[in-house]
């Protein structure tokens, strides 16, 4: 079962300084946070703080693109997690057929909020991520489904696991 969820910030792993976009469950309580690229970062922050550009972006570019072929983004959905890699789907239709497309969640959530398109997690993700966490250190673990304890997880997370998870 997939679940959906927001954005709801960007913020920056104080060790390496790379991206972590955090999902909020949309009607609970579970976070994910998620290491992306500072390029799609930006990406994402442009649009989430409605911030005008003069020419557009890539995902903008994708966006227009998809329109004007006369298809849409049903969803997007972070589909898996291998290695400490995650795995993202774009569900794009045109008119009755439905096309998934392997992205990059970075990416994947980029064009969601370009397109107003719903943002799922699939229920073996956070089963995963518990388990990749879990051995992340051996004084802690994190419990997904809280945000604040994601955040203190974050915040005393040994500096040796920080870069743990990939693009």
């Amino acid at each position: 079962m997939d679940v959906e969820m927001q954005i709801e910030r960007i913020a920056l792993d104080p060790l390496t300084h790379m991206p972590i976009v955090m999902l909020k469950e949309a009607a609970g309580t579970r976070s994910l946070p998620i290491w992306i690229g500072l390029l799609e970062a930006s990406s994402i922050a442009t649009r989430l703080e409605k911030v005008e550009v003069a020419r557009p972006l890539t995902h903008d570019l994708l966006r227009t693109v998809i329109e004007v072929l006369g298809a849409s983004v049903e969803r997007v959905t972070v589909v898996d997690l291998r290695e400490s890699t995650f795995f993202a789907s774009i569900a794009l239709r045109l008119g009755d057929h439905v096309d998934h497309i392997d992205s990059r969640p970075s990416d994947a959530l980029a064009l969601a909020i370009r397109t107003g398109s719903p943002i799922f997690v699939a229920e073996q993700v956070f089963e995963k991520s518990r388990q990749v966490d879990a051995t992340a250190s051996a004084d802690s673990t994190l419990d997904v489904s809280d945000q604040s304890k994601v955040a203190e997880f974050l915040e005393n997370l040994p500096p040796d696991q920080f870069g743990k998870y990939k693009m």
